[in-house]
């Protein structure tokens, strides 16, 4: 067991990991810890940009409702003005540190996305915002003398006593090192779980591995029921998925079916423009047509402009034969973004003392039952400050006199039974727990996860047994948030229950070993 010390531990290599590095990093010592690299993460390949208010036209009230408006009834208010009033001088930062945002005569320019009352959405090199943000972070976090940075290292374990973090264990996956860290700051910032989905724009890692530890440290988790399916990712012949963004749509592309007609038109005032949850719904009405395909098309528009605004996805488009400004692009929902995670305050405290989170794997609230294109990479960088400015008022010290050893492994022989039982997860979450539900479906699938958890010969701090145990633990969580929630709000359609319920304006909490409980969240 090699031991480490530090003042800040982040565990996540996205927008919120880094930025939360960067920042403590003024204030002391900081681990920054990823199971892959650096450059792999939900924030990296983010194509639409960074919603916020920075022109005279728009305003934060604006901002605030059009936030409240998509997430149906159950975004934490409190939250959600933090988020658009912090996120304006969070931008400002930024850009006197020197990150450069694409510009129009001088001026910032601003995009357009569904549901966004005002053209707010910045971008950097067009449709690469998030490669450039992650890339600008990574720049300064690579040569700061406080951040000490470990690749390939897989957090298995976080170390709770009495309801107080402590730290993790963690196993390096190229030295095969045991490793524990000590700190009284420990941040997750490790992404997303839309990766246990088969049709899914996240990178592979996006298993929700930072809810699955928060979960077994006793700390509380929120509003599972509620994952965003992009609308427009391509459909290909070899059934890669790769995202289309938003903002294709916001600068006027319209969706067709294969009569070539704009379904949408008359179903919302805000036509492809609509928030996601309704137009991924809509879509997903239309593939259940026989014959029938969806298509995003552009050839309404000045050829030249879509080319040099939407660069780096044309070229996508161009290994499959396709040019986004004459051609119809096949398209489908896809997994995309995990709503609901640990649940946390407006500072991004956990309900375990001393555990932080930020990004994707927090429900903070701001996004309520679906949120709002573009704000998430706005609420990595507000939740992350606010998270290392509240920890410096903790004046707690870590004393860890716990002897930990822990031999941790990995048995190759696992993989392909692993990667057999996770594709078969991936695929029933899609048809189970997908875009449309039931509850027969839901119980049903259960029913068979229960089953694989009972006959699997799962090992002690094993590597694919512990993957597989989390990838079963999330889906159970979701199963039961979707179950729980009779209705149908935002991200999540239940067939058997069509409408909203005013009596289902609550949050669903999850906790280990602890009956499922709601909380009011205004």
């Amino acid at each position: 067991m090699v031991n480490h010390k530090f003042d800040f531990l982040v565990l996540g290599s996205g927008l919120a990991g880094l930025s939360t590095a960067l920042y403590a990093a003024k204030f002391g010592t900081v681990a920054l810890i990823t199971k892959s690299t650096l450059d792999v993460s939900n924030s990296y390949f983010a194509q639409g940009g960074i919603a916020v208010v920075v022109s005279e036209e728009d305003s934060i009230e604006s901002h605030y409702k059009d936030t409240i408006n998509a997430g149906a009834g159950i975004c934490n208010k409190e939250a959600v003005k933090i988020l658009v009033s912090d996120g304006s001088e969070r931008i400002k930062e930024l850009i006197e540190m020197g990150m450069e945002f694409d510009k129009v005569d001088g001026k910032l320019a601003l995009g357009l996305e569904g549901a966004h009352s005002n053209n707010r959405v910045l971008h950097a090199d067009g449709d690469a915002t998030g490669r450039k943000v992650v890339e600008f972070f990574h720049s300064k976090v690579v040569d700061h003398s406080n951040i000490t940075i470990f690749e390939k290292t897989f957090v298995f374990k976080l170390l709770v006593t009495e309801n107080v973090c402590r730290g993790f264990l963690a196993y390096n996956l190229i030295t095969k090192n045991t490793l524990k860290f000590t700190s009284n700051f420990t941040m997750l910032a490790t992404g997303g779980a839309s990766a246990i989905y088969n049709r899914t724009t996240n990178p592979k890692s996006s298993t929700g591995d930072g809810i699955f530890l928060a979960y077994n440290a006793g700390a509380e988790i929120a509003n599972m029921e509620f994952i965003q399916f992009h609308p427009s990712s391509l459909v290909t012949e070899t059934d890669v998925t790769y995202l289309i963004s938003e903002a294709v749509r916001g600068e006027g592309a319209y969706l067709v079916n294969s009569a070539n007609e704009r379904f949408l038109l008359g179903k919302h005032e805000n036509v492809e423009l609509a928030p996601r949850d309704f137009v991924a719904y809509e879509i997903f009405k239309q593939l259940k047509i026989p014959n029938n395909k969806v298509f995003l098309t552009l050839a309404h528009l000045n050829p030249e402009m879509i080319r040099k605004r939407f660069g780096n996805i044309n070229k996508k488009l161009n290994k499959y034969g396709l040019d986004i400004a004459t051609d119809l692009i096949p398209v489908s929902p896809a997994a995309h973004y995990m709503i609901g995670g640990v649940k946390s305050g407006i500072n991004g405290e956990s309900s375990v003392s001393n555990l932080y989170v930020a990004g994707e794997v927090a429900s903070t609230g701001v996004h309520g039952a679906n949120r709002l294109a573009s704000n998430s990479l706005l609420e990595c960088l507000v939740f992350s400050k606010r998270a290392v400015d509240n920890s410096l008022n903790n004046k707690s010290t870590i004393v860890d006199n716990e002897d930990t050893e822990i031999n941790f492994s990995v048995n190759e022989s696992k993989e392909n039974d692993y990667l057999e039982k996770k594709n078969w997860i991936q695929q029933s979450m899609m048809n189970y727990v997908g875009i449309i539900r039931n509850e027969s479906d839901l119980l049903k699938f259960e029913n068979s996860l229960n089953k694989l958890e009972l006959e699997y010969n799962f090992e002690e701090n094993e590597y694919y047994s512990l993957q597989l145990k989390s990838i079963i633990a999330l889906a159970k969580m979701m199963i039961k948030s979707a179950l729980f929630r009779k209705e149908s709000r935002g991200a999540q359609k239940r067939v058997d229950f069509h409408e909203q319920n005013d009596n289902y304006l609550f949050e669903i909490i999850l906790q280990k070993n602890k009956s499922i409980k709601t909380k009011n969240i205004n």
